[in-house]
């Protein structure tokens, strides 16, 4: 009745449009109901103490989060040669306007020590710029939850936590979205198994990670070229443990491929077609002010009904053949990830992205990258009298391999890109930037928590949108507003 209640007051009171004033307006009075509902559902739960960090003694059974987050992004038009004006996987030349919006509330159950279940019911809504096509560098990664579609809600996330505690000094863990905080030993062991997404738990840059609060464009979501095991919104099931300590931790995790490249259905066969990935993450050496510089690195091995690159360039110039038509057969796809993090202040700093995968082998649950390096920061407003406001910039490169490329010359088509026309690749690598600025609004203190709030304005800028240096360059300007208890 809860989540029924929220879903069906934003339908009925936010606008599917850019039309700014408007939907701002009515979106805002639906956030405002939002943040009522949880405040009153959550007070129904256990009182905390007043410190924010909750003892395992003095934590409750139940906890209750919410969020939701409204983006708005307008692209201009730009010049675009004829031949590609009705491709396949057209990234349109005309002005476009786009919006997404997402809902997640989080409800947390402690079951005994250092256990926990957490369900994410989750709804979403959007248009998409070209929907989505025409480009790797996608501008918002919202639309992972639901691109050119009404309301649509599903459970995003079902899963168990169980720690386990090792030895060193006992440790506070803060209460958050799925986490529900307490104590633990500094060495510690977590299993999870269930619903998650993979983005939760590996990869934890703080700086570039999540579109809800930093960078909205997919190059910056993750490893370009980890095509990480996901349905079409970005979740996936299976386990993961992971092994903590002060200065170091390791992870592995084997979670479900979809049946089909990027679609709803996962295949449940984890002992034939499954998503492997190791990652060890470590301090650094050379300490700064604030912390560490920190390090990683992750490999991943996909196990699925893939085709290769070289085989489906012999036929993918026939008109007739469709994209999920294309034969299949089982294939492994790997790749790696490295990652550089310096910290320069609270949730400020700087990375450093480089990935690679081997190139031969479809996307089959990400974005069509086989190469990136990214690099950008995270830092706050205090220079100016603002420093619970954040700023970001970055800069990604993304390259296609050899076969990938051939493949596309020859006329293949991928999920997002080729022209589905044969010699119409003029290669070039594709080339994101992106800067945003959020203000952060002031909470609302409750009894039971804080309401935050942020409001943040962005510009992206692609050069060779879709590998072609004959497209773009394309510009888009975004909004956002989010909310989150």
């Amino acid at each position: 009745m809860f989540a029924s209640r929220i879903f069906t007051h934003l339908h009925a009171n936010c606008l599917p449009s850019f039309d700014l004033p408007n939907a701002m307006s009515r979106c805002i009075k639906a956030w405002a109901l939002t943040a009522l509902l949880c405040l009153g559902a959550a007070g129904a739960q256990s009182q905390p103490k007043e410190s924010n960090t909750l003892k395992l003694d003095e934590a409750p059974r139940i906890a209750i989060h919410a969020q939701t987050t409204w983006i708005g992004q307008s692209k201009p038009a730009f010049n675009t040669p004829t031949p590609y004006s009705d491709s396949a996987n057209m990234l349109s030349p005309l002005s476009e306007e786009g919006f997404s919006m997402t809902v997640t509330a989080d409800v947390g159950l402690r079951l005994w020590k250092g256990a926990q279940f957490h369900i994410n019911p989750e709804s979403a809504r959007g248009r998409s710029l070209s929907k989505s096509l025409g480009t790797a560098s996608i501008p918002n990664g919202e639309l992972q939850r639901g691109a050119n579609m009404a309301w649509s809600s599903y459970r995003a996330r079902m899963f168990f936590l169980q720690r386990w505690n090792g030895d060193g000094d006992t440790v506070d863990i803060e209460p958050d979205f799925n986490e529900m905080g307490g104590k633990a030993t500094a060495n510690r062991w977590t299993l999870v198994a269930g619903n998650f997404s993979l983005l939760d738990f590996f990869d934890a840059n703080p700086y570039s990670k999540d579109p809800r609060s930093q960078f909205m464009n997919w190059s910056f979501l993750t490893h370009g070229a980890w095509d990480y095991a996901a349905d079409a919104r970005g979740y996936t099931q299976g386990v993961m443990l992971d092994y903590t300590t002060p200065t170091w931790a390791l992870r592995f995790a084997r979670t479900a491929v979809p049946v089909e490249p990027n679609g709803y259905a996962l295949d449940e066969a984890l002992g034939i077609h499954y998503g492997d990935q190791i990652e060890f993450e470590t301090d650094l050496p050379l300490r700064l002010q604030h912390g560490p510089m920190r390090g990683s690195i992750i490999y991943y091995r996909n196990n699925a009904q893939m085709f290769s690159y070289k085989d489906a360039a012999q036929i993918a110039g026939i008109a007739s053949i469709d994209y999920l038509s294309i034969p299949r057969s089982e294939q492994t796809k790997t790749g790696y990830g490295i990652t550089l993090m310096a910290p320069f202040d609270e949730e400020a700093g700087v990375f450093f992205r480089y990935s690679k995968n081997n190139g031969e082998f479809e996307q089959y649950n990400f974005v069509e990258i086989d190469q990136q390096w990214s690099v950008g920061g995270v830092f706050t407003g205090k220079a100016w009298g603002r420093g619970q406001d954040r700023v970001g910039v970055a800069l990604a490169t993304n390259d296609l391999s050899q076969a990938h490329r051939d493949y596309l010359s020859a006329g293949g088509k991928g999920f997002f890109v080729g022209d589905g026309v044969a010699n119409t690749l003029n290669y070039g690598s594709e080339r994101a930037f992106e800067a945003w600025y959020r203000w952060s609004v002031d909470d609302i203190n409750t009894k039971v928590g804080k309401l935050q709030n942020a409001f943040s304005v962005g510009w992206q800028y692609v050069l060779n949108p879709g590998y072609n240096q004959d497209r773009g360059p394309m510009s888009v300007y975004s909004v956002r507003w989010h909310s989150e208890f």
